[in-house]
């Protein structure tokens, strides 16, 4: 690791960590998502698992004895806001910051936190770079994009042997990333090369001309890199642009709006995430909570917002003080009980143990496919 936990507790006086501890008279975590915006819903998700958690420790007495408030912010998805939530946060020394929801937002802002010494473990930020930089407050209770991009490329490889695969991003650095990693993969595994290559930004809304590209290209799977709201709209253009190709992305794209916006375009994507979170048993009593407490089934990183949040207050309670060093350290190196199993992290801040999975659309929901099903008999 390139910083260690020893050389940034030595950077922070000790007379810091006594008056911190003795001034104040609550823990703060905070919650920096999209609360506006096509991403809105999904900050909220986020935004509620973290709540839930919050509550549970507040019912039980709160932690090292005070009171835990739950402060959030609209990041709106935009690097500069979340950098700037990063830098206030900071200075106000918050316990905390379980975000953000956007790769790159939580690029934008990590720096800030490592510099103001603040512990930060986002739920959904599944860009490599996030715990590549080798800061020790920086952690994050999701998977990685190299992992979910090589399950996609295996399954393409194995199920569409004579594929032809064009790939497209949106440009972000989750996007772009993901496609990269898998196009990587799967020339790896297949010694084939895309039949096309593209990106558009985030904010475009007209796929016509991408479609026309495509139909020239012929390919029979189109591997997106992006959101959800780009990707139910390309899946959309493609079917009524004569492109019948199978549709995958990844985590991004495995929500419930992506359903309703790609209609019966969507029937038959493919999407990877984490197997059934909501079937677990150690997460029976957390889905129940959710449903009871907010009215809906948890979304997609819910309880990933309410493992990050329980862990930071577990690594607090570890710790017997709210500095995020000590907090840090007391994360690498324990085992913690979660609704997600018993969790831990590596030197970098990654889970040690996630896996991906890949899911279908089927009957306008998503289905898990059974990745251990024998692959089709090559053509004749």
């Amino acid at each position: 690791m390139r910083k260690t936990i020893a050389r940034l507790a030595a950077a922070l006086p000790l007379a810091g960590l006594l008056l911190l501890g003795a001034c104040s008279r609550q823990v703060t975590i905070a919650v920096p998502v999209p609360l506006t915006g096509d991403q809105a819903e999904q900050g909220k998700d986020v935004l509620n698992g973290a709540q839930l958690a919050v509550d549970e420790w507040n019912a039980r007495g709160g932690v090292l004895g005070r009171k835990i408030a739950l402060e959030s912010a609209d990041d709106k998805g935009e690097e500069e806001r979340a950098a700037a939530l990063a830098k206030e946060w900071g200075n106000r020394k918050v316990a905390a910051v379980i975000g953000h929801y956007n790769s790159s937002s939580t690029l934008a802002a990590m720096e800030v936190y490592y510099e103001k010494r603040t512990l930060m473990i986002t739920p959904s930020s599944t860009n490599a770079d996030v715990t590549e930089r080798g800061y020790p407050t920086i952690f994050r209770v999701c998977g990685r994009d190299d992992q979910q991009a090589q399950v996609a490329a295996a399954y393409v490889a194995k199920y569409f042997p004579d594929a032809k695969v064009a790939l497209l991003h949106d440009k972000s650095p989750y996007g772009q990333e993901l496609a990269n990693q898998f196009l990587r993969d799967y020339q790896t595994l297949t010694k084939k090369e895309s039949v096309y290559y593209g990106g558009f930004d985030r904010s475009t809304a007209e796929f016509a001309p991408i479609v026309a590209k495509l139909k020239e290209a012929a390919p029979t799977v189109v591997y997106f890199g992006g959101l959800f709201p780009q990707g139910s709209g390309l899946a959309k253009a493609l079917r009524e642009g004569g492109v019948n190709a199978t549709f995958m992305s990844g985590d991004g794209c495995f929500d419930a709006a992506f359903l309703k916006g790609a209609g019966a375009a969507g029937e038959g994507a493919l999407c990877t995430f984490f197997p059934d979170i909501e079937g677990l048993a150690s997460a029976k009593a957390e889905v129940a909570a959710y449903r009871a407490k907010f009215g809906v089934a948890p979304g997609p990183y819910s309880l990933f917002a309410y493992v990050a949040a329980d862990l930071a207050l577990q690594g607090i309670a570890k710790a017997g003080t709210a500095d995020a060093v000590p907090v840090a350290r007391a994360l690498h190196s324990g085992e913690f009980q979660t609704p997600l199993g018993t969790f831990g992290f590596n030197e970098k801040g990654d889970p040690v143990h996630t896996s991906y999975v890949v899911w279908k659309v089927q009957g306008g929901k998503f289905v898990p496919v059974d990745m251990n099903a024998p692959a089709p008999a090559p053509a004749q």
